[in-house]
Parts: structure tokens; C-alpha cells; sequence
């Protein structure tokens, strides 16, 4: 398992081609806070796309679920760093964003 940044000058390239490879893909949507504790937001649900607005645009990430058409969103409020975990075949498994209150979320791929 390898995990690697990615670089924010990158994540509007990245996440729209993260959405191309992986669409449809079931995720599970983990929220790592201190204060609040661990939620599941979703479970089992296929990705329909992550959207990032860059900081001149808004500053946050929107993951979107669904299978025809949007039915859930999640967003992330001024994401400050991205990690991207791979098995050692190299296939995504999950993508872990931080934002500013030092909040992850885990997207967890199936």
C-alpha cells in the first residue's frame, strides 16, 4: 500500500480525473473529527463526482453520490492537504482530505 499526496496547485486536474476513473465505484464516506468523533456519512453508495473550488472560487471539495443523477452531497469547507492511498497494484482506495479545523474525511473506494 503506498500513500502520496497531491499537490493543491493540481486538484481541480485531479479530482476531475479522479471522477472520470471512478464513477459509479461504491464509496463509504468516513468524518474524523476531535470534537464531534468518528461519523459515517454514507455507506455503500456509488460516486457520482468530487468537485473542488479552488480558494479564488470558494475554497471547498463537493463529493457527490449517486447512480443516475445526484441524490447526496458532502462538502468540505477549505481543504488544506489530500492523500491519495493505493493497494500495491496501484488501484485508488481511498482519498483522505484535511481541512483548515484539522477535520478528515475519508472517501473509502470498493
Amino acid at each position: 500500500m503506498s500513500n502520496k499526496q497531491i499537490p493543491q496547485e493540481r486538484w481541480v486536474e485531479f479530482f476531475d480525473q479522479f471522477t472520470n476513473g471512478n464513477r459509479k465505484r461504491l464509496i463509504k464516506l468516513e468524518i474524523v473529527d476531535r470534537e464531534s468523533g468518528d461519523l459515517v456519512a454514507i455507506k455503500n453508495a456509488p460516486l457520482w463526482s468530487l468537485v473542488y473550488d479552488p480558494v479564488d472560487k470558494g475554497n471547498d471539495l463537493t463529493i457527490e453520490t449517486g447512480r443516475d443523477e445526484v441524490n447526496y452531497a458532502h462538502t468540505v469547507l477549505a481543504p488544506k492537504i489530500v492523500w491519495e492511498r493505493q493497494d500495491s497494484n496501484g488501484k485508488v482506495t481511498a482519498l483522505e482530505i484535511i481541512d483548515e479545523g484539522n477535520t478528515q474525511t475519508i472517501l473509502h473506494l470498493k
